[in-house]
């Protein structure tokens, strides 16, 4: 037997040992990658909201016709957004941002009267119309100058919650979104968040648990009233009311009820003044006008005119400031789903 067979012999012998060592191992230890055979694989579980529900119409419980609300501080109505002030035309362009934004809080405007006291309570049926995406055209008069802009109400919701956005943009006008976020109840819209952003963003809360509208700009808190509405949704809210029982609310009714900004909640009080033929951009259609007229020294009038052909959603609102200022918004189209 030659040397170098020797030699191998050893190095073959530990080459088998360790291959049946691994062997063994494999057969020992289970695979760590493999399920256990008891465990039950997760189910997930997904929900789908139709893009364009048709309208909906809900059974209200008896509430009060018109709500009442605790004082609160003097605030004009914002529906709009608010141009931002630049360059030559710099006073006009101010004086159309307060038409748009609401007076400024001023600090010697006459006491306000006291709140509508509460009328009997009734039964209301509400009709919430389906989703669409409604386009319009915005005129600002301010200061003897005209400014233009574009706006479209962007309204969902699957029967249960909605989502309200109103988003304007011009070219003189920065661009500026109000968000109404919340549920639909057997009272109608049931807001929870209320934004308004334009170079930042503020927010109303409705803490319904604990019966109170609270905000993000560190404003006191205000108490929540039953139907109570933002800036945006009660825009939507009118129109479901008046669409559930149209013969409640023929010309020379009133209708009530607490809205909040992102400061403050106060009643805002409507007069259903009756049918109106519009020439509008979107075309000439016949609407119901109501009315809130101004209550306090720097009050805005609010204008608003709901569309029975359209499911009584907005068509037209106008806001005129107590110096002559004014902002009108007319329809110009609409998209379906």
């Amino acid at each position: 037997m030659s040397r170098s067979r020797i030699r191998w012999r050893p190095l073959l012998v530990l080459t088998a040992a360790v291959l049946a060592t691994h062997w063994w191992l494999l057969r020992a230890v289970p695979d760590v990658f493999q399920p256990p055979a008891a465990a039950n694989p997760r189910t997930l579980i997904t929900r789908s909201i139709p893009d364009a529900p048709a309208p909906v119409e809900v059974a209200a419980a008896a509430l009060p016709a018109a709500p009442v609300v605790a004082q609160a501080r003097p605030r004009a109505v914002v529906p709009l957004p608010v141009p931002r002030p630049a360059d030559t035309q710099r006073p006009a362009r101010r004086a159309a941002a307060a038409a748009m934004a609401g007076a400024a809080d001023v600090s010697s405007a006459a006491p306000a009267p006291p709140p509508p006291r509460p009328s009997p309570a009734e039964r209301l049926a509400f009709t919430i119309p389906g989703s669409v995406l409604l386009h319009y055209k915005v005129t600002a008069h301010a200061r003897g100058l005209l400014l233009h802009a574009d706006s479209q109400l962007h309204w969902r919701h699957d029967g249960s919650e909605y989502e309200a956005k109103l988003e304007l943009s011009g070219s003189l006008f920065p661009s500026r979104t109000q968000q109404s976020t919340g549920r639909i109840t057997a009272e109608g819209l049931a807001p929870l968040r209320f934004s308004d952003k334009a170079r930042s963003e503020e927010a109303a809360h409705f803490e319904r648990d604990q019966g109170k509208v609270s905000f993000s700009s560190n404003r006191p808190d205000a108490p929540l009233t039953a139907g109570a509405q933002d800036r945006l949704s009660v825009l939507l809210q009118l129109g479901a009311m008046i669409a559930g029982e149209p013969g409640k609310f023929g010309p020379g009714a009133t209708i009530a009820i607490q809205t909040a900004s992102t400061r403050d909640a106060e009643v805002w009080q409507f007069a259903v003044e009756g049918e109106e033929a519009l020439q509008l951009p979107g075309g000439a259609l016949t609407a119901l006008k109501l009315i809130r007229n101004p209550r306090k020294e720097f009050d805005q009038k609010v204008e608003l005119w709901l569309a029975p052909g359209m499911d009584y959603v907005p068509v037209r609102l106008r806001l005129t400031q107590p110096n002559g200022d004014w902002v009108d918004q007319q329809w110009s189209s609409t998209d379906r789903g």
